[in-house]
């Protein structure tokens, strides 16, 4: 990155905090137009916000962000959407993860700069679909990149949502490379793979990362453009599902499918271990499990 480092840095993480005060609004609004199903009594979720802070070995401050999560709402059962800017050293099993993938000068110089949204949503409604979506920007000394996506969950799948939701990121895709979708297709397919139960998380989207072409404006312009479809690929299935009929059994898939995902994410997921590892607040990094689950 050139001389204008800072200002890029500064650029990624407004943008970070832009996409979250839209997601969050979204999401309140389609609290407030839920109507109907057995959560209709409820008064419409809002969020909690809470100001996370990370300090250094030595107290000093190494950055922070914003923990928002909606509970106990007419739609969402749980959602949070979080935004943090950190920076610091990276102690020695990060600096051997990040010198593994290929970041040069690890070993000499491990400070780093990292900024991001994350969210995940758990539905009331079995019949509508857990998401996940992140988009960040990492830096060292060394070396800059992005990485992130978004994937579907459903416990009770419908082909026709797996099918609108993957057009839309396929259709960000390809505003930027038509290469892009195929690769970070496969890519989600093979990330999102829970190898101790032979099977997927969900039913994919894509996931990409340490993508560095060489131009910064190109590469974050993609980021933007993944973030930005994240609504138009997410609502218009949660309005469809969201008042669909459920059973007491479409209920206890939901909770055996989120034991899935909280398998994963404890286990596998890269963001989870190196925010416990970075020293990141547990409560901000843990905040995608669900409120509920169940093994069988």
């Amino acid at each position: 990155m050139s001389q204008d480092c800072e200002t890029r840095k500064q650029q990624a993480s407004a943008w970070f905090r832009a996409l979250r005060d839209e997601i969050v609004a979204a999401f309140e609004a389609l609290e407030d137009s839920q109507k109907g199903g057995p959560h209709a009594g409820l008064p419409p979720g809002r969020f909690e916000v809470t100001e996370t802070r990370r300090a250094s070995e030595d107290g000093s401050d190494a950055g922070g962000g914003l923990m928002s999560v909606l509970r106990g709402g007419r739609v969402f059962e749980k959602v949070g959407v979080n935004v943090s800017t950190v920076h610091g050293t990276l102690g020695p099993r990060a600096q051997a993860a990040m010198a593994a993938r290929g970041v040069p000068g690890m070993a000499e110089d491990p400070r780093f700069w990292a900024s991001g949204i994350s969210l995940v949503a758990h539905m009331q409604n079995p019949h509508a679909p857990a998401v996940h979506m992140n988009t960040r920007m990492f830096w060292t000394p060394h070396a800059w990149w992005f990485g992130g996506g978004a994937d579907l969950n459903p416990c009770i799948e419908y082909p026709e949502d797996t099918a609108h939701f993957h057009a839309a990121l396929e259709a960000a895709c390809d505003c930027h490379d038509p290469g892009y979708y195929t690769r970070f297709k496969s890519w989600a397919d093979e990330y999102f793979f829970v190898p101790h139960r032979g099977r997927a998380r969900g039913v994919g989207g894509i996931f990409y990362d340490d993508l560095h072409t060489g131009d910064w404006d190109r590469d974050f312009g993609f980021t933007r453009d993944v973030g930005l479809a994240f609504l138009p690929a997410f609502l218009p299935v949660t309005e469809r599902r969201r008042d669909t009929p459920w059973t007491e059994a479409d209920r206890d898939a939901q909770l055996v499918h989120r034991g899935l995902y909280a398998e994963y994410n404890l286990v596998y997921d890269r963001g989870t271990k190196f925010g416990l590892e970075s020293g990141h607040d547990a409560s901000a990094v843990l905040m995608s499990l669900p409120p509920l689950a169940k093994w069988v």
